[in-house]
C-alpha cells in the first residue's frame, strides 16, 4: 500500500478503507461470474434449459455488478462516472433483451442485439478501467479500450442476426 492506493495483483486500487475494498472485491467476484455466465448462455442451445437458466444468472449478476459501481463511482465520481454510465447502459441494454422475451416482443432480434449489446458495454467499462493494466492491453492506445469490444462483438451479434436458425424462422414467419 503506498498513499491511499492498495496494489492488488499489481492493479492499483485508489483506496486503503476497508468499506471500499470490501466493495471492489465483491464487484469483481459479481463481473467475473456475470462475464462467465453471459459466455454460457452464449454458446449454449438456445430456449429453456442452460441457456435460460445462465441468461437469468447473467441478468442478476449483472444488476449486482451495476449496483457495486454505482456505489463505487459515486465515491470517486469524477474519475468514474463514465463506468456507472457504461454499467448503466450495460444493464439497460440487458432489460431490454431480457424483456423481449419475458414479454414476447414479436422481435427476438431485439433480444439478440440488447443481450449482446450488454455483454459488449460490460467488458468496455472492464477494459476502460483495467486495460491500462493488463498484459497486451497496456500497449494498445486507450482508445482500443473503448473500441475493441464492440469491434469484436458488433460483427458477432450481426452474424447472429442473420444466421441463428430461431432469427432465420422468424424472418420467414414474418
Amino acid at each position: 500500500m503506498a498513499d491511499g492506493e492498495t496494489i492488488i495483483a499489481g492493479i492499483v486500487v485508489p483506496s486503503t478503507s476497508p468499506l471500499f475494498l470490501s466493495v471492489v472485491g465483491l464487484h469483481v467476484l459479481l463481473g467475473l461470474a456475470c462475464t462467465i455466465a453471459g459466455l454460457v448462455a452464449m454458446l449454449s442451445k438456445k430456449g429453456r434449459g442452460r441457456h435460460s437458466s445462465f441468461g437469468t444468472i447473467y441478468y442478476r449478476c449483472l444488476l449486482a455488478v451495476f449496483l457495486t459501481a454505482a456505489g463505487l463511482s459515486v465515491a470517486r465520481w469524477s474519475e468514474d462516472y463514465h463506468l456507472f454510465i457504461l454499467g448503466a447502459l450495460s444493464f439497460a441494454a440487458a432489460h431490454v433483451g431480457r424483456s423481449a422475451l419475458r414479454t414476447l416482443w414479436p422481435w427476438p432480434q431485439l433480444h439478440v442485439i440488447g443481450m449482446g449489446a450488454s455483454y459488449i458495454l460490460l467488458l468496455t467499462a472492464f477494459y476502460v478501467d483495467n486495460g491500462k493494466n493488463l498484459p497486451l492491453w497496456r500497449e494498445l492506445p486507450r482508445i482500443a479500450f473503448w473500441l475493441l469490444p464492440g469491434a469484436i462483438g458488433a460483427p458477432i451479434i450481426l452474424y447472429v442476426l442473420r444466421q441463428h436458425p430461431v432469427i432465420k424462422s422468424f424472418r420467414r414467419a414474418g
